[in-house]
């Protein structure tokens, strides 16, 4: 069985080698030109936050896309080699020879399914390894590896997203016993949940941490953090998110009368509005933060990759139940 999955297969073996070598020279070639660029900057700013600040864009343009290659490679996957692997041998009806042999359904599955999912998490590994290592720099200067797209195209989550594209193309292949409608679900499906993850399931892997603060002063969490919401909150537990347009209506009437709009005084040094947040700090009035620690992103990365390898396996037991209770 394998030396005929290899047979059937070789020719998109070596197309994805040589595609994957070409992906790998551009991506290489560029991450030398911006780790050059990145040092140099380093020596010139001499660690200094407000030049970091004030440097043009480490990559713009079309270079910029280059990450996107740890999404699009398991998506086509998943619709080239995934959707046809049942479909293409249901419709050709190469499937009633196979199993009238000695061959079992469930050997013959699993062996091309088994080789077809690991050819996934390499070529996904391999993509993810390069973006990795091109986006080092941009990581060091944006510090928002933590964030998508950044999240979803660096570390070990596009291995998940591989394996699970595969999964899904086979096993739509299977239950629709069609290619072409396979193909579009397979591409469907796999941007649909990922949209769902990401947006709505991901941030809520780990309880997120607050952090409450004098309100007259400031706080950044430290590192790559994930910032859902910043503000002020009073003792009464009223909320208002960070900037003055939100705060203005929502200071305490003994304190209105220190705007300045309302003639309240204008320190020579300083913020004006410094009395306003005294003032709200004396009525009880504090700041918050919630976000996700920097130091979370390995775990994410990992609950993340465990629930696309789960879904994975779960598509592929119902792929081989659908093969052994199917009339040849």
């Amino acid at each position: 069985m394998t030396l005929l999955v290899w047979r059937q297969y070789r020719a998109q073996a070596v197309i994805a080698a040589v595609l994957l070598a070409a992906a790998a020279v551009v991506i290489l070639a560029d991450g030398f030109q911006i780790a050059s660029h990145w040092h140099s900057i380093l020596l010139t700013c001499s660690g200094s936050s407000a030049c970091l600040q004030q440097q043009a864009p480490l990559v713009n343009g079309v270079v910029s896309d280059l990450p996107y290659l740890s999404l699009l490679v398991p998506a086509v996957l998943g619709m080239l080699w995934g959707a046809p692997l049942v479909a293409h041998e249901l419709e050709s009806r190469t499937s009633d020879f196979a199993w009238t042999q000695s061959v079992t359904r469930t050997r013959w599955l699993t062996v091309k399914a088994g080789w077809l999912l690991l050819a996934a998490a390499a070529c996904g590994g391999a993509i993810a390894a390069l973006i990795t290592w091109w986006s080092g720099p941009v990581n060091a200067s944006q510090a928002d590896a933590f964030q998508s797209p950044h999240f979803d195209t660096q570390g070990i989550v596009p291995v998940g997203y591989a394996v699970f594209a595969m999964a899904l193309g086979i096993a739509a292949g299977t239950m629709a016993r069609r290619t072409l409608p396979a193909i579009a679900v397979a591409l469907g499906g796999f941007i649909a949940l990922r949209l769902v993850i990401s947006d709505l399931v991901r941030p809520h892997y780990l309880a997120a941490v607050t952090t409450y603060y004098n309100v007259t002063g400031s706080f950044t969490p430290p590192g790559a953090a994930w910032v859902f919401s910043q503000g002020a909150i009073s003792k009464t537990g009223q909320v208002v998110l960070a900037g003055w347009g939100e705060l203005e209506p929502a200071v305490p009437a003994s304190c209105q009368k220190l705007l300045p709009g309302n003639g309240g005084p204008v320190p020579k040094s300083g913020s004006p509005l410094s009395a306003v947040f005294s003032c709200m700090h004396a009525n009880g009035w504090r700041g918050f933060a919630t976000y996700q620690p920097a130091s979370r992103y390995w775990p994410f990365q990992g609950i993340e990759t465990g629930i696309y390898l789960l879904l994975a396996a779960a598509l592929i037991a119902v792929t081989l139940f659908i093969v052994r209770r199917r009339d040849a």
